[in-house]
């Protein structure tokens, strides 16, 4: 869920309120996950709804490891 609040008017707005705008002149608005207003600077992001990902997972790690070991091939080709 995004949140975001609007240093002018103080009011935090969310993806889940009805009111997805806060009002005041700087306009606040939250559209899906796309966070517009007047003044970007005068927005502070409370919560991205984001979930960080810690690294690569198990069956990266191997694929990666295959692809390390891999030998690289010499073709000869007959010239005539």
């Amino acid at each position: 869920m995004l949140v975001v609040k609007c240093k002018e008017c103080n009011r935090e707005v969310s993806q889940s309120t009805q009111s997805k705008s806060c009002g005041c002149p700087n306009m606040v608005t939250i559209t899906g996950d796309v966070v517009t207003a007047v003044d970007l600077n005068r927005v502070l992001m409370v919560h991205s709804g984001k979930e960080k990902t810690e690294g690569l997972s198990s069956q990266d790690l191997e694929w990666q490891e295959q692809r390390r070991k891999r030998k690289v091939r010499r073709l000869d080709f007959e010239v005539r």
